[in-house]
């Protein structure tokens, strides 16, 4: 520090205004002017002199001794944290950490605050919220999915949005088969949808047994689109003909059991209409649509169309077909063939139907069948009777197809 005469102003040059604390340690906060000049506006408290009283248990030192050790250098630093000792015991320390004052309960230390960017917490609201309604038509056979909106999703892209959209699928067997979607909304955390996906030919068996899967996922056009959210729903929950609305917390993704029972595992849905004529003395055997078809070409899909048969064919006319659909494995055919036969002969027959994957320049691929009549168990056994019971009335069911038929010949 400068030395100055009486009478002189106090000049402070810049290397003292400049002046920094520099230590091995952590770095110190860079004292300010004032901390070397300490100024009242009405003097120094009265409780308060040059120097900080010593602790009383503090041994005294002999002033002479340490008064023949001091050197200039000394004094400064004593002067210093004098300073420093006075402004802390009047909580005007303009150290770091916190002072706590007479009176006062010491300052607790900040919490740490949960990271808004983190979405590995166990929130469940990290991933956002789904709205949706699903409604089981069991006369219809159908599972109506209505998806609402979404609330709150996780950014996926750069620009902190999304573009998000809701996939579904059937458990256990979960393939592109049975996988629905809804349209992509662009740059958006809230999206709504408002759109009505329907699964076709659910049975009874399957409200039992199958649960929905539900995933939200982020389009990417250049590369890999991302999950961020699913849920699950078991669609035992549901009551027939009652829609039930969900407003769910979205989950990370959830392993697919890959051990489920292969028994299981389906080649897909036919839904035919069975109707005798009295008009025209026949049969007519309707092929209204397929559902959740097995793929059979290398882009995921097929081309399917369906043959039926009523045999014993003694003569080999009974064989009809029907158009190929291009490029799907849920086609809808709306098709009707007539057989000629006497009502009375038709507890002796039975009706075969193949679905087929049609192929350009090689075989054509099986894809499941089915066989109706009195060897028939279960609903295709059902199914028969009741058509031969109710003369001039049009009865469709749902049958599973599956891919070997006993006695059949597997070849186009």
């Amino acid at each position: 520090m400068t030395l100055r005469r009486r009478g002189e102003k106090a000049t402070i040059s810049i290397q003292e205004h400049m002046a920094i604390d520099v230590c091995p340690g952590p770095i110190r906060p860079i004292k300010q002017i004032s901390d070397y000049f300490p100024r009242f506006p009405r003097g120094l408290p009265p409780d308060a002199g040059p120097r900080s009283a010593a602790p009383p248990d503090a041994p005294a030192r002999p002033a002479a001794a340490s008064a023949g050790r001091r050197s200039p250098s000394d004094g400064a630093r004593d002067d210093d944290e004098d300073v420093d000792q006075l402004f802390g015991a009047y909580g005007a320390s303009p150290g770091p950490g916190p002072v706590s004052s007479p009176g006062r309960p010491p300052a607790k230390p900040p919490e740490e605050e949960p990271d808004a960017d983190g979405y590995e917490s166990d929130d469940c609201t990290a991933l956002g919220t789904l709205d949706f309604s699903l409604l089981y038509d069991q006369e219809n056979n159908a599972l109506h999915c209505t998806i609402t909106k979404a609330k709150g999703l996780k950014p996926m892209d750069h620009n902190g949005l999304a573009d998000p959209y809701v996939k579904l699928h059937l458990l256990p067997g979960a393939s592109k088969a049975n996988k629905l979607r809804t349209k992509t909304l662009r740059n958006t955390l809230n999206p709504t949808w408002n759109e009505t996906l329907t699964y076709y030919g659910i049975t009874d068996e399957d409200m039992i047994r199958k649960t929905l899967r539900i995933s939200v996922c982020d389009e990417d056009k250049f590369r890999h689109n991302e999950f961020i959210g699913e849920t699950r729903v078991p669609l035992k929950k549901l009551k027939p003909n009652h829609t039930k609305t969900f407003s769910i917390c979205l989950e990370k993704q959830l392993p697919v059991d890959k051990t489920e029972d292969k028994s299981l595992e389906e080649r897909g849905r036919i839904l035919v209409s069975l109707k005798y004529s009295s008009q025209k003395q026949g049969l007519l055997v309707g092929i209204v649509r397929c559902a959740h078809l097995a793929a059979m070409d290398a882009n995921g899909y097929s081309d399917p169309y369906v043959k039926t048969y009523l045999k014993p064919d003694v003569d080999k006319k009974s064989k009809h077909k029907t158009a190929v659909k291009k490029k799907t494995l849920n086609p809808e055919f709306n098709e009707e063939f007539c057989y000629e036969i006497k009502h009375g002969d038709l507890a002796k027959k039975t009706l075969e139907i193949t679905v087929w994957d049609y192929d350009i320049g090689k075989s054509n691929d099986f894809i499941g069948g089915v066989v109706l009549g009195i060897n028939a168990k279960g609903e295709r056994l059902k199914h028969w009777f009741d058509c031969l019971k109710n003369k001039d009335k049009r009865i469709e069911r749902w049958h599973t197809l599956t891919n070997e038929l006993p006695g059949a010949v597997l070849s186009d």
